[in-house]
């Protein structure tokens, strides 16, 4: 499990090869993670925004952003945690993400650093 903390939020990131499957694309390679928020500060948080850099072993980069999680803009409070799960397609069966993630408080806003995270199908692994 990779972690980072950034302002006394904590980004927890698990992760899971699903499967590989054929497409009119060709080979994709299926993962998941499970990402846990938890809010360490003293103040009620808010995601609002999230980017992702998505990278490949072919080298290929994909930035992925946009509003919230999966549909949501949780909001945390001291104390409290968000889990969500997700998922992203590559065409090698290995790769890796990181990011952040908008976060707004009353006083202010600021970002919050995802931890980079390897994704790998076990095959591919010696």
């Amino acid at each position: 499990m990779n972690q980072q903390v950034t302002q006394g939020i904590k980004v927890s990131v698990e992760t899971r090869f699903e499967d590989r499957y054929q497409d009119h694309h060709g080979s994709r390679y299926a993962f998941s993670y499970t990402i846990t928020i938890e809010n360490l500060s003293e103040k009620v948080v808010q995601l609002i925004r999230r980017k992702w850099y998505i990278k490949d072993a072919l080298n290929a980069s994909e930035i992925v952003e946009g509003s919230g999680v999966i549909g949501e803009q949780p909001i945390i409070p001291p104390n409290g945690k968000h889990r969500y799960r997700s998922g992203c397609l590559l065409v090698s069966p290995v790769g890796s993400m990181h990011g952040h993630y908008e976060m707004k408080s009353d006083t202010d806003s600021f970002n919050v650093e995802i931890p980079l995270f390897k994704l790998s199908a076990p095959f591919a692994m010696n």
